[in-house]
């Protein structure tokens, strides 16, 4: 049987970067508390009122296809990772597949917060697996400055705007996703969610009013959560593959923290120098932290490397998945 290889990797981020000094002027934060408690220096954030989030996925599957010499129409299915659709529907993937062209492909979104790429990239390598489909893009994107509130200190320094996305392709070569480990637990989500905007509470007066159209966080029980969430699964998708510390190349976790990234390799007995980090440059781009990881990382990626991919989100929502990397990335960069 083939597995599902990642064969490109691209990546978008809109050109208005805002700093922590930036943040300084609107709200009561210093640049200090913010890095010392999150590791975030800056963030992209789209200040297009006409642009959405399907608009950065175009930029970024344009990307992957020039990448690697196809063409949207060869693309068969495309998965969005999103919790910041264009519209409640028709889906942010329909959106782009018309937008690029992609006439032969169909798809869906798949709403699992900062998980998201990781349920798609699961999701995704069972299509290819079964042999019904070549080419299957997976993207993760969020443009969550459209839902953050900008005078919530505690919310709005954290998140940024992006997307990546990987294409998957079959392979007999012994590469591609190898395991994935995925988890849900719908009480987590008193911790963290969008109160309105549902068929719960549907937008009206009232619900705007109150703000509760923006992101609502319990931080610190979130980030409980995360920590033993993101290292535990993280070593046990180690256990169950018998990797070790020295087997594993990298480790691309969900840049929503340093503290929380910092513990999962703690966890799993990895030093820094095998930690994938952006987020000081990025902030966190919820669905799209981890693709613009690989984007980022690509050409010091080998074929043969052992990657395991980690994430927690909303929901609460959490998963890591073994990756054995497919090409080398020197050949193909940004």
């Amino acid at each position: 049987m083939a597995r599902a290889a990642i064969t490109a990797v691209a990546g978008y981020l809109p050109d208005n970067i805002v700093t922590n000094f930036d943040l300084e002027k609107i709200i009561d934060t210093t640049d200090e508390w913010i890095t010392s408690r999150t590791g975030i220096k800056q963030r992209h954030l789209e200040n297009d009122p006409k642009k959405a989030t399907s608009d950065m996925c175009v930029e970024a599957v344009k990307l992957l296809c020039k990448k690697r010499g196809i063409t949207p129409e060869e693309i068969d299915m495309l998965i969005v990772g999103t919790v910041t659709p264009d519209y409640v529907f028709p889906s942010t993937s329909n959106l782009v597949c018309a937008k690029l062209g992609a006439k032969n492909a169909w798809g869906y979104d798949l709403s699992a917060a900062c998980s998201g790429f990781l349920y798609g990239l699961s999701t995704g390598s069972q299509f290819i697996e079964t042999g019904r489909y070549k080419k299957v893009v997976i993207v993760g994107a969020d443009m969550m400055s459209r839902i953050i509130d900008y005078t919530d200190r505690t919310t709005c320094v954290i998140f940024g705007d992006g997307a990546g996305a990987v294409l998957l392709e079959p392979t007999t070569d012994d590469c591609g996703v190898m395991d994935f480990m995925l988890f849900a637990d719908g009480n987590g989500c008193t911790h963290l969610h969008m109160k309105a905007g549902g068929s719960l509470n549907p937008a009206s007066h009232e619900t705007v009013d109150n703000k509760m159209h923006y992101v609502y966080q319990e931080g610190q029980a979130v980030f409980k959560h995360a920590v033993y969430n993101m290292a535990e699964v993280s070593a046990k998708i180690m256990e169950k593959n018998n990797l070790t510390a020295e087997t594993v190349k990298w480790l691309a976790a969900h840049q929503a923290n340093k503290r929380i990234i910092d513990a999962t390799a703690s966890r799993m007995g990895i030093g820094s120098e095998k930690v994938m980090m952006n987020i000081e440059r990025y902030g966190n781009t919820t669905a799209g932290t981890i693709p613009l990881l690989l984007w980022d990382y690509e050409k010091q990626l080998k074929k043969g490397d052992n990657i395991i991919l980690s994430a927690f989100g909303g929901g609460f929502t959490w998963g890591a998945v073994y990756l054995k990397w497919a090409y080398d990335g020197s050949v193909s960069g940004k």
